[in-house]
């Protein structure tokens, strides 16, 4: 006698409720750690106050990833959290060239104030982080405040400054002052932020250095060793200790008289 086949049991379903994601919180800069290098430096009491109410929104990005391209419609300033990131132009004949790197507590995006489009691409070297900083609210708020005005022109002219050096920098004679104005400006910048000023760790490579400095990578690797030579560092690919601080900036500062 053939039995019916018997239909397995199956368990109701049970439907979990949705959770939402939970959107990103606005931080305020009167809480930052990195307050005293970036854009609320030497402001207080309601100019904090206007930066606060502005709550800006954090972005997180991965090694390689690109902030903003060339010719992206400009809307924020941007102030690295942490990490480091390099900016960079497309040549005439469709080479990258290195135009600067970033650190934590410096702002990004100014290039693109002139012409509402930014003039360069911003990449980072690491993950890192950013404060995204709307720029026409930032505008708004500097309209009735003298120590924000006062800071937005210390921006643009920190950038005026920065393009001196840069050009300074470039037109030296030969590629070992132009190397050793390089590391002296990161040991600077380390030290501003706490770090060790004699070592520390290049995230950029020998070919973007070699990009912003103006020199083959060759060159730069040359360099480096010739530095080493002279016992005034120690480097190990991409880490390096300033063995003997005096010493190189003694050795740049003979270059440029």
């Amino acid at each position: 006698m053939q039995t019916a086949t018997q239909s397995p049991i199956v368990a109701p379903l049970r439907f979990l409720p949705r959770v939402e994601p939970t959107p990103p919180q606005p931080h305020l800069c009167s809480g930052c750690n990195l307050k005293q290098l970036c854009l609320p430096r030497g402001l207080e009491g309601s100019d904090i106050d206007r930066l606060d109410g502005m709550r800006f929104a954090r972005r997180r990005l991965q090694d390689g990833q690109a902030l903003y391209h060339e010719g992206n419609e400009f809307r924020f300033l941007y102030a690295v959290r942490r990490g480091t990131f390099k900016s960079t132009v497309s040549a005439p004949d469709g080479r990258e060239q290195v135009t600067g790197f970033h650190m934590a507590g410096e702002l990004m995006g100014l290039d693109g104030v002139a012409a509402g489009s930014h003039a360069s691409a911003t990449i980072a070297l690491e993950d890192a982080e950013v404060c995204a900083i709307p720029y026409p609210g930032l505008m708004r708020q500097s309209a009735g405040s003298t120590g924000l005005q006062q800071v937005i022109a210390r921006l643009m002219s920190a950038e005026i400054v920065r393009e001196h050096g840069l050009m300074m920098l470039l037109g030296s004679r030969n590629a070992e002052e132009r190397l050793a104005g390089f590391l002296l400006n990161i040991s600077q910048r380390m030290k501003a932020r706490g770090y060790s000023a004699t070592e520390f760790h290049l995230r950029m490579s020998r070919a973007d250095i070699g990009s912003y400095l103006g020199m083959k990578f060759e060159t730069v690797s040359r360099t480096f060793s010739a530095f080493q030579q002279q016992r005034l560092l120690v480097v190990d690919r991409k880490h390096v200790r300033i063995t003997d601080p005096d010493g190189l900036a003694r050795a740049f500062e003979e270059r440029l008289q």
